[in-house]
């Protein structure tokens, strides 16, 4: 089937661009959050793509006055993936790899009109293969970069300004669990185990990149720390050594109440960053790990539903309230002493065993 995509010079197999390989669990993403400079805004959206299930979904979620609300939207995706709009929400590409214009029209009382500005160049984080047993479960690349959002949104009636607001996006695409659970697990069953922190952020000068993936061991299986100075190219991302992350846990949870990261210098000395969390966003708002809105499941020609909830209400063990970014106040010193204050986020998804901090059932704490 002949698509918008084969008039380009994008081909990564004989097939059409529709194709994706053989694997049901192909899928494209784009992630999207911002957040005023202050914190007291924050919004978040996603976009996806399954191509052999059809399907192209997407969500918007604001979280203002501690209330976060979330629309979801689905449709039929007709083979066609250059098409980037799920009913009122669009994704509109500007300029590769530095401006992005996401829309959402006024549905059920949200509305989003923004564009992203990319501060550096995309860093390519390390490739993520990761199996259960013998089956692959994640095999994907991402791209991410931190950047200025201007615009507006409005929540229920009010309009609020997007000016100079900070925030994160990322690309990503390959194979992981997407659509409905498949019915035959891998055997012997096993405990889920899944230990993930990941921690961009924005500083006056720099922007700095931190993430990784643990076994239950503790030993890191993917991790990065990367600054990129405003303005940096391709080759100005500069990559620190052994990066350490010290978590101090809220008691009794899986959930950060402050960190610090030690990380080497190329040239020699030290960068601490800490990290100050201060509220938190449910990531199910825009699909990950929703019990109903899970990425590339399948509702129908077209669907949408608005969702609210009160992040601060809801129980941290509950399965689905594991995977959350919780807004943070980052102060970083370099190895010369200097320091500077900035904001971010702390991505956290620690599910099953994890020795280092003594646990050992799926959401003991």
């Amino acid at each position: 089937m002949l698509t918008r995509g084969d008039e380009y010079p994008i081909h990564q197999t004989p097939e059409p661009v529709a194709f994706s390989g053989s694997d049901r669990n192909f899928y494209d993403r784009y992630f999207f959050n911002g957040y005023s400079r202050d914190g007291s805004v924050f919004f978040a959206a996603a976009l996806g793509v399954y191509p052999h299930l059809n399907i192209m979904d997407g969500a918007v979620s604001i979280l203002k006055d501690g209330r976060q609300r979330n629309l979801h939207v689905s449709r039929i995706l007709g083979m066609e993936r250059l098409d980037t709009r799920v009913g009122p929400l669009s994704v509109e590409v500007l300029e590769p790899l530095k401006a992005i214009h996401l829309r959402l029209e006024e549905t059920e009382g949200l509305s989003l009109d923004v564009r992203f500005d990319g501060r550096h160049f995309p860093i390519e984080e390390p490739r993520f293969t990761y199996r259960q047993g013998p089956r692959m479960l994640i095999d994907c690349t991402r791209m991410t970069q931190n950047g200025g959002w201007n615009g507006h949104l409005s929540v229920d009636g009010e309009r609020l300004e997007v000016a100079g607001f900070y925030g994160t996006r990322d690309r990503s695409w390959g194979v992981r669990p997407i659509g409905e659970r498949d019915t035959q697990p891998v055997v012997p069953v096993q405990k889920p185990q899944y230990y993930w922190l990941w921690a961009p952020v924005n500083l006056p000068q720099v922007a700095h990149f931190f993430h990784v993936n643990e076994d239950s061991l503790g030993a890191p299986w993917n991790t990065r720390s990367v600054l990129v100075p405003e303005g940096g190219v391709r080759e100005g991302l500069r990559h620190l050594h052994r990066p350490n992350f010290e978590v101090d846990w809220v008691p009794g949870t899986r959930r950060v109440q402050s960190a610090v990261l030690r990380a080497g210098d190329p040239d020699g000395g030290e960068h601490v960053l800490t990290y100050q969390p201060f509220d938190v966003f449910q990531m199910k708002g825009i699909g990950y790990g929703h019990p109903k809105w899970g990425h590339g499941v399948f509702h129908g020609g077209y669907a949408q539903e608005r969702i609210d909830f009160t992040p601060a209400e809801m129980p941290w063990d509950q399965l689905d309230n594991l995977h959350i970014q919780a807004l943070a106040k980052i102060t970083h010193t370099t190895p010369d002493g200097g320091q500077s204050s900035g904001i971010g986020v702390v991505e956290q998804l620690c599910l099953g065993p994890h020795g280092p901090n003594g646990w050992k059932d799926i959401v003991d704490a």
